[in-house]
């Protein structure tokens, strides 16, 4: 049965994209950040252990957020490796056990994630005329900026 919430199907196809898009950029972040959880060697380890399991238990919230938001609306969220891999703009990054190279790399991709989701903010208030979606991609933009002055803070 199709969601009767008041957008287009064309707008909530186009809402559905933006968010499957969000989805995988946020996978490819959750990945990142659990390997280096796994991976990280030096003497902060336990520091480190910690603050890297706090973000992805956290990302891995948002995820399941994102995936809901897209059914929400109607649509199916993409769930295929493959697919966020097409869809995401983010690197996997060689990989390192380098505290200050693992929290450039996360930094990076945070930041991204910030620039993306003003644009996206920007274009489904205005142009898709979908309000939950603003205010949800708003939450999740204040997410990406705490995550970010978070790595921030350990670069020297």
């Amino acid at each position: 049965m199709k969601a009767n919430i008041g957008l287009t199907e064309k707008h909530a196809q186009d809402v559905a994209l933006i968010l499957n898009k969000v989805l995988a950029d946020e996978m490819i972040i959750y990945s990142k950040t659990r390997n280096y959880h796994w991976n990280y060697e030096g003497d902060n380890f336990m520091e480190m252990h910690k603050f890297y399991e706090g973000q992805y238990e956290e990302l891995a919230e948002d995820i399941d957020e994102v995936a809901e938001r897209i059914r929400k609306i109607g649509h199916y969220a993409e769930g295929r490796l493959k697919e966020y891999v097409k869809l995401s703009d983010l690197e996997e990054d060689a990989p390192t056990n380098d505290q200050q190279k693992q929290v450039k790399n996360l930094l990076d991709d945070h930041e991204t994630m910030t620039r993306y989701l003003r644009e996206q903010i920007d274009i489904v208030d205005n142009k898709l005329k979908d309000a939950g979606t603003t205010d949800f991609l708003t939450g999740l933009l204040q997410k990406h900026e705490k995550w970010a002055w978070m790595l921030r803070a350990y670069l020297k």
